[in-house]
């Protein structure tokens, strides 16, 4: 096989290009293959179609509330700093540990 480095639609040498019929036959599938591309990406737009697993869904969901800033209530978070820093802000662990074993059931493996 021989390698040429003549590129696709151009003449070649020694040919004359208004001889052969040729006029820009580059540009012309230049243009095809674009409208081509972009139909195909349409298709493939239209029919892509992506299960996520309901633990994927659920992380991205707490990675959402984690990084939004809109949902924090400022006054809230004020009152339990002063608490905390006053020594008086006491929890229930036992009611923890429940609720954390809770949370940890309704997560599919």
């Amino acid at each position: 096989m021989k390698v040429s480095n003549n590129r696709i639609g151009s003449p070649q040498p020694g040919i004359d290009a208004g001889k052969t019929g040729k006029t820009d036959t580059a540009g012309a599938l230049s243009k095809d293959v674009k409208a081509g591309a972009l139909n195909n990406k349409e298709a493939i737009k239209n029919s892509a179609k992506v299960d996520v697993s309901d633990r994927a869904q659920m992380m991205q969901k707490a990675k959402d509330i984690a990084t939004s800033t809109d949902t924090v209530d400022e006054a809230k978070v004020a009152r339990l700093q002063k608490l905390i820093d006053e020594g008086k802000y006491k929890t229930d662990a036992a009611a923890i540990a429940d609720k954390l074993v809770d949370q940890h059931l309704l997560i599919p493996d």
